[in-house]
């Protein structure tokens, strides 16, 4: 008889154990995809623009919260979802529309947005990103885990093509600005 309450409680605790393990979300493909797309600008990123032989409009541009640049003699040219030669065939464009004959326009990245670690980790915060930067090295930088943080998968937030996916990864997986990066507790 005294079996069978052993045998329920047993039960209801692989059920439970089950239930925490549905909130397993694996990385979707298009997760990984992005890693090899071009890199697409978005509000925070900073890029050096240089018009060759026009000294006054080569400098750094910042992409405002609305996802422009703020370019002399054009005004706004939107940059949110754009990549470096997409926005240098835009600008180079708009330049050539009554203002220079043949422009020569080179945009590359100066800094790009930052990345965010949260939970389980030393500092929780906002950290620059750095191209080649992993999941571990962005925990290093936030002062690594915590005695309690999960080490071997964490979850990432990241935009893909305008849909914000979650997925979990490993530790040596890569980043891509703009990144959240969030270290759970382990169970044990």
């Amino acid at each position: 008889m005294k079996r069978r309450p052993l045998a329920a409680i047993s039960a209801a605790i692989a059920c439970a154990l089950l239930a925490g393990c549905s909130s397993y979300r694996p990385a979707p493909a298009a997760f990984h995809a992005a890693l090899a797309a071009p890199y697409r600008l978005d509000a925070a990123d900073r890029v050096r623009i240089t018009v060759f032989e026009q000294d006054a409009l080569t400098n750094t541009y910042s992409v405002d919260q609305s996802g422009y640049i703020a370019f002399p003699l054009v005004g706004a040219i939107a940059a949110r979802g754009r990549s470096a030669q997409q926005l240098e065939a835009d600008i180079a464009a708009k330049l050539r529309n009554g203002f220079l004959r043949d422009p020569d326009v080179s945009v590359e990245i100066d800094r790009y947005r930052p990345i965010f670690v949260m939970g389980e980790v030393g500092s929780a915060g906002q950290y620059s990103y750095v191209p080649g930067m992993t999941v571990q090295k962005a925990i290093a930088a936030a002062g690594g885990f915590t005695a309690r943080g999960n080490q071997t998968t964490v979850d990432i937030t990241r935009s893909v093509n305008g849909k914000v996916m979650t997925g979990r990864v490993v530790t040596s997986d890569p980043l891509i600005p703009g990144d959240t990066v969030y270290v759970r507790e382990r169970l044990f």
